[in-house]
């Protein structure tokens, strides 16, 4: 699959949105899309048209036992939502632990604490998002027939 991924990482108040580049070897922190909004497929849709994606990224927050959860549920509802808005393709990847992941990266970044609340969602998104692209490229070359 070639073409930018956009990847999107669920929250009750904020859906932290990222992308990659058209190679699909990177990804990158982009913005959120307040959840609450009552917009938030159409803006993600629009996003989607935007950086002319060929398929979303849903981050599902998996519990630790390896179970699926109401915040699981969500990112399922909003993931078909999405598929059905859009037409694109939908995957699903483990987020646990991405928040944290961004978190202390913007510390050791020295981002300040009320700059950090904006900006973790979005670089959530991000290590979720390239988490599944990394994923991916060792699937894709371990299972190429060599």
């Amino acid at each position: 699959m070639t073409g930018r991924i956009l990847g999107v990482d669920p929250g009750e108040r904020r859906i932290g949105i990222a992308v990659s580049d058209p190679t699909g070897t990177i990804a990158t922190p982009h913005g959120f899309v307040d959840a609450g909004s009552g917009n938030a497929v159409n803006d993600i849709a629009a996003l989607c048209k935007e950086f002319e994606a060929t398929a979303i990224v849903v981050g599902l927050a998996i519990s630790l036992d390896g179970t699926e959860g109401p915040a699981a549920m969500r990112g399922r509802e909003l993931g078909d939502a999405l598929g059905r808005r859009t037409g694109l393709p939908i995957m699903y990847h483990d987020e646990r632990f991405t928040t944290a992941t961004a978190e202390d990266a913007l510390i050791e970044g020295g981002v300040r604490r009320k700059d950090r609340k904006t900006k973790r969602d979005q670089v959530a998104a991000s290590v979720m998002l390239q988490g599944h692209l990394d994923a991916r490229k060792y699937h894709d070359r371990n299972t190429d027939g060599s």
